[in-house]
Protein backbone atom coordinates (compact mmCIF):
# COMPACT_ATOMS: atom_id res chain seq x y z
CA UNK A 1 0.00 0.00 0.00
CA UNK A 2 1.51 3.79 -0.73
CA UNK A 3 2.17 5.82 2.12
CA UNK A 4 2.42 9.85 1.26
CA UNK A 5 4.66 11.28 3.57
CA UNK A 6 5.81 15.14 4.45
CA UNK A 7 8.92 15.76 5.07
CA UNK A 8 9.47 18.66 7.74
CA UNK A 9 13.16 20.55 8.90
CA UNK A 10 13.45 20.33 12.48
CA UNK A 11 15.93 22.85 15.15
CA UNK A 12 18.85 20.26 13.80
CA UNK A 13 19.94 21.28 10.56
CA UNK A 14 21.28 17.82 9.93
CA UNK A 15 18.21 16.39 10.69
CA UNK A 16 14.82 16.04 8.72
CA UNK A 17 11.22 14.51 9.99
CA UNK A 18 9.18 12.42 7.87
CA UNK A 19 5.57 11.77 8.76
CA UNK A 20 3.58 9.42 6.83
CA UNK A 21 0.34 8.63 6.12
CA UNK A 22 0.48 5.16 8.14
CA UNK A 23 2.27 3.66 10.84
CA UNK A 24 5.92 2.70 9.53
CA UNK A 25 7.18 1.38 12.66
CA UNK A 26 5.38 -1.10 14.92
CA UNK A 27 4.43 -1.19 18.58
CA UNK A 28 5.69 1.24 21.47
CA UNK A 29 9.13 0.97 21.36
CA UNK A 30 11.21 3.59 19.38
CA UNK A 31 13.98 2.15 16.41
CA UNK A 32 16.93 4.07 16.42
CA UNK A 33 19.93 2.81 13.87
CA UNK A 34 23.06 4.33 12.63
CA UNK A 35 24.99 3.49 9.60
CA UNK A 36 26.17 0.47 9.71
CA UNK A 37 23.61 -1.46 12.18
CA UNK A 38 22.08 -4.15 10.83
CA UNK A 39 18.07 -4.39 10.16
CA UNK A 40 15.47 -6.45 8.89
CA UNK A 41 13.27 -3.55 8.78
CA UNK A 42 12.63 -2.50 5.01
CA UNK A 43 12.21 0.96 5.44
CA UNK A 44 15.28 1.64 8.14
CA UNK A 45 17.51 -0.61 5.70
CA UNK A 46 16.56 1.21 3.17
CA UNK A 47 17.27 5.06 4.60
CA UNK A 48 20.46 3.74 6.30
CA UNK A 49 21.92 2.76 2.97
CA UNK A 50 21.67 6.33 1.25
CA UNK A 51 24.93 8.19 1.25
CA UNK A 52 25.34 10.48 3.75
CA UNK A 53 22.93 9.12 6.17
CA UNK A 54 24.10 8.53 9.62
CA UNK A 55 21.67 7.58 11.17
CA UNK A 56 17.59 7.39 11.73
CA UNK A 57 14.94 7.39 14.51
CA UNK A 58 11.48 6.24 14.18
CA UNK A 59 7.99 5.13 16.28
CA UNK A 60 4.78 4.99 14.72
CA UNK A 61 4.01 7.46 11.56
CA UNK A 62 7.19 9.16 11.90
CA UNK A 63 11.12 8.64 11.16
CA UNK A 64 13.57 11.43 11.52
CA UNK A 65 16.85 11.30 9.52
CA UNK A 66 19.68 12.52 9.85
CA UNK A 67 22.78 13.24 7.74
CA UNK A 68 26.58 13.47 7.90
CA UNK A 69 27.80 17.17 8.43
CA UNK A 70 29.49 17.05 5.12
CA UNK A 71 26.11 15.61 3.37
CA UNK A 72 24.11 18.04 1.11
CA UNK A 73 20.26 17.35 1.81
CA UNK A 74 19.75 18.06 -2.25
CA UNK A 75 21.10 15.19 -2.92
CA UNK A 76 19.63 12.91 -0.03
CA UNK A 77 15.91 13.92 -0.26
CA UNK A 78 15.34 12.16 -3.75
CA UNK A 79 16.66 9.45 -2.62
CA UNK A 80 14.80 8.77 0.59
CA UNK A 81 11.49 9.74 -1.31
CA UNK A 82 12.93 6.98 -3.97
CA UNK A 83 13.50 4.57 -0.70
CA UNK A 84 9.85 5.14 0.46
CA UNK A 85 8.23 4.41 -3.22
CA UNK A 86 10.64 1.09 -3.13
CA UNK A 87 9.31 -0.11 -0.05
CA UNK A 88 5.93 1.15 0.03
CA UNK A 89 4.98 1.47 -3.64
CA UNK A 90 3.84 4.46 -5.30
Amino acid sequence: MAVSIQIQQTPNPHSLKINASQSLFEGPKSTSLKKGDETDHPLAGALLSIDGVDNIFGIGTFVTVSKMPDADWENIVPKIEEAFTNVYGE
